[in-house]
């Protein structure tokens, strides 16, 4: 393993120890900087603030940055599904006060890359995106219409005739062509919308399994086109879940014996795969996944859910116990695998499942897998080199995920905002700090419910709405880029989503 290059001098140490929660103050013991007790100022008081030295070490660190124009071997692009910046917000808190340490000074591990950028995630056709549009926008190069995958807006969406001729190579097919490595990890489908824009091409981002392709259709869905894909030699590691989509109608589950695939064809798509990859090694659960040779060439399949994979809390609270990788122990056996090849890799990791207990209006499932998502991200710097890496952290989009105020320093993230002079209700009946603009949380034509009584903090809980809808929504903000690595200073001020792609594509030479 090679050591990824760390910020030195004493703000390195501080950011070293924040992300690891190994010297922060625990709470209720103070934060990582602690203001003066008295915010009276005498003279000489700026100096001895812990901010002000802080802040002056951070320049410093700065100052003596050096920018990395060396050309990038390997490239990791994370997405976190939408991660937008009230949830970076929320999930640095909330990882923070997990590990039993000052929340809102909690440095993440995408916290402590050097580089950012603000990313405007609008498409081509809408101003609020979808992750089909937004994940190809990332991709290829190109900002096309919402619901459609590897194709330019000059198709017609849902018309499966028209989306021929106006495929878009994606970074993958480059880096193939390259002869570097490729590998795609997700807690979604392998077959949903981030991570099928590496590799297919649809007017449908719901053309998962040929039963959901329109009659008559002479199109290859979205399963088909990620076994069929050859560009290169193909990738080297799939993992994520949604193995329904490569079984038939008429297979039982590996798992779950009352559970059969989708296939309508008769296809068994994993079959075909291993009959294609005969070094190739199959995994559907933990002890396959343990079971990988690390050190074997062959390409890897794994596939641990008949659709999404678990969302990260409920993993961890599986009867009988744990039964699929973390996206951290994916993404080390990825770079493991990938690293093999002496011309480098490309992998795309997504955090899916942060956007799905999103628009169920469940705020502790996202935050906990944002805080996988940021697990892997630690597992990924720690695994590779800053000097031949560049490491992408950023979302495809938001939600309408609020952060309300006023609660003192480190009140617990899912909580209750306390009663104050600035924190009274019209209806008198508490709030908690994190919401949404729409969602099933809301009541419809009823009053507020009073949740003075309710564990906020519980699992299952949904933060109310203002907008009673059946789903909640993607927001349409700007979202956030991280990046550490050759050329990660071109990742700056304002960009469009599809420039990504070209900052990419010039960091590796491609």
């Amino acid at each position: 393993m090679i050591q990824r290059n760390r910020p030195s001098g004493k703000w390195g140490m501080l950011l070293a120890c924040a992300a690891i929660s190994a010297c922060a103050a625990p709470m209720g013991g103070g934060a990582l900087l602690t203001a003066p007790a008295n915010a009276q100022q005498t003279e000489g008081a700026t100096e001895k603030d812990p901010y002000y030295a802080a802040g002056e070490a951070a320049l410093a660190e700065r100052l003596a940055t050096q920018e990395n124009n060396a050309q990038a071997k390997n490239l990791i692009l994370f997405i976190g599904d939408g991660m937008g910046v009230s949830t970076i917000t929320a999930g640095r808190i909330y990882q923070g006060q997990a590990a039993n340490v000052d929340g809102p000074s909690f440095v993440t591990a995408s916290d402590a890359l050097p580089y950012s950028a603000i990313v405007k995630t609008y498409s081509y056709d809408t101003q609020v995106p979808d992750s089909a549009a937004t994940a190809t926008a990332i991709v290829t190069g190109v900002k096309t219409r919402i619901g459609v995958l590897g194709v330019s807006s000059a198709v017609e969406t849902g018309n499966c005739e028209s989306g021929k001729g106006l495929e878009l190579p994606s970074l993958f097919d480059l880096a193939e062509q390259s002869g570097r490595a490729t590998g795609i990890i997700s807690t979604a489908r392998i077959t949903h919308a981030t991570p099928a824009s590496t590799y297919a091409h649809a007017a449908s981002r719901d053309w998962e399994v040929d039963g959901d392709l329109p009659e008559g259709s002479t199109c290859e869905d979205i399963a088909s086109q990620l076994i069929g894909w050859d560009t290169g030699d193909g990738f080297e590691v799939v993992m994520g879940g949604g193995r329904r989509n490569f079984l038939p109608q008429t297979m039982a589950d590996p798992e779950y014996a009352d559970q059969n695939g989708r296939r309508k064809d008769g296809r068994n798509l994993v079959a075909e795969w291993q009959a294609n990859n005969p070094q190739g090694q199959v995994v559907y659960d933990m002890a396959g996944f343990k079971a990988l040779d690390p050190g074997s060439s062959g390409p890897v399949l794994g596939l641990f859910e008949p659709s999404h994979m678990q969302y990260e809390a409920d993993r961890l609270r599986v009867e009988g116990g744990v039964n699929e990788p973390s996206l951290a122990q994916m993404v080390t056996a990825a770079i493991a695998r990938l690293s093999q090849d002496p011309k480098g890799f490309v992998l795309m990791v997504e955090g899916g499942r942060i956007d799905h207990a999103h628009h169920g209006g469940n705020a502790a499932r996202a935050l906990e897998d944002f805080k996988a998502f940021e697990e892997a991200i630690a597992a990924a710097v720690a695994a590779t080199d800053s000097a031949d890496t560049l490491v992408l952290v950023t979302a495809d989009h938001s939600h309408v995920f609020t952060i309300a105020g006023y609660q003192p320093r480190n009140h617990p993230i899912l909580g209750k905002v306390p009663s104050g002079p600035y924190t009274q209700t019209a209806d008198g009946k508490p709030y908690t700090t994190l919401g949404y603009a729409n969602g099933p949380g809301a009541t419809s034509n009823e009053p507020r419910a009073d949740i003075s009584d309710v564990d906020t903090t519980a699992l299952n809980y949904q933060q109310q709405a203002t907008v009673p809808t059946r789903g909640e929504t993607h927001g349409g903000e700007d979202v956030v880029i991280k990046a550490d690595g050759p050329r990660a200073h071109l990742f700056r001020g304002t960009i469009e989503q599809n420039v990504i792609f070209h900052l990419a594509k010039h960091a590796l030479g491609l």
